[in-house]
């Protein structure tokens, strides 16, 4: 009986040498073909990497969106380089394929708010409609200078020094109005002045005023125009362009200044009133 046994395991393992002398040379060069597969896709995948760093370099692209578009790029050949390295090792892939979709299907669910606002700082960062230090406005309430752009937000300072952080989605789909990306910035604001004024005199009176400050530019020719015949004033429009750094400074020289020159030339700025008539019945 105990030689029957034997006899048994013997043959079994007879025949699992033979198998597996068989296979040998089979399981030797899927193992080797995959390791050759896995440095030469290595090799390729650094190369591709270097060419899409220089060729986004030459196009100045932001670092943030170079660091995220070179590792999803990086991510997804490693992703393909793993399915190709698994399948010359006899792997059916049909399962990894149904998990990676699965799980893509999930998370794009999930992150429904997230991935808008991350396609919204794509674009940001491709269009440029701004950039760092710009001072910038949204249709949606948002202002304030740009002083960091992620992908998924975009960090704005308040002229009260506040951090705003707006969703890039948002942004993104908004109207944004870039007030420095021009280089230079024009002030325009109203001074009323009463009926009676002789309106000439009053735009000689502030003209002046714009010509003696020293921010002013002279090109484009600064303007002083009649807008609007309102209810208790006459509205003149001072319309004066500078340089970014010295808009707000300007601005403010020349509403204090305008005022002084008004108030020398005996010119009203009134403020609103209504002109009342009692009847008195006989």
């Amino acid at each position: 009986m105990d030689n029957l046994e034997f006899g048994e395991v013997q043959q079994h393992w007879d025949s699992f040498i033979s198998s597996a002398v068989a296979w040998a040379p089979r399981i030797l060069t899927a193992l080797i073909s995959a390791f050759l597969i896995y440095l030469i896709g290595s090799w390729l995948i650094r190369i591709i990497k270097r060419v899409i760093d220089k060729a986004f370099k030459k196009r100045d692209m932001d670092v943030s969106l170079q660091r995220f578009l070179t590792n999803l790029v990086s991510w997804v050949l490693n992703i393909l380089l793993f399915i190709v390295v698994v399948t010359q090792l006899g792997v059916q892939t049909s399962a990894f394929v149904a998990i990676i979709g699965a799980a893509g299907l999930a998370i794009g669910l999930a992150l429904q708010g997230s991935l808008s606002n991350f396609a919204g700082g794509i674009l940001i960062l491709l269009l440029k409609p701004f950039k760092v230090g710009d001072y910038i406005s949204s249709s949606s309430g948002e202002s304030g200078t740009v002083k960091e752009i992620d992908i998924f937000n975009t960090k704005l300072t308040t002229p009260q020094n506040q951090l705003v952080v707006v969703p890039n989605g948002e942004l993104s789909n908004s109207s944004i109005t870039n007030y420095t990306q021009m280089g230079t910035r024009r002030t325009w604001f109203d001074i009323g002045v009463a009926y009676g004024t002789d309106l000439r005199k009053a735009k000689e009176v502030l003209m002046d005023v714009i010509v003696e400050n020293e921010f002013a530019y002279k090109d484009p020719a600064p303007q002083v125009v009649v807008t609007d015949l309102g209810d208790s004033a006459i509205n003149l429009s001072v319309r004066v362009t500078t340089s970014n750094d010295y808009f707000w400074t300007m601005q403010e020289q020349l509403m204090v200044d305008c005022k002084e020159a008004l108030d020398q030339a005996g010119i009203e700025i009134p403020f609103p009133q209504r002109d009342i008539h009692i009847r008195q019945s006989q």
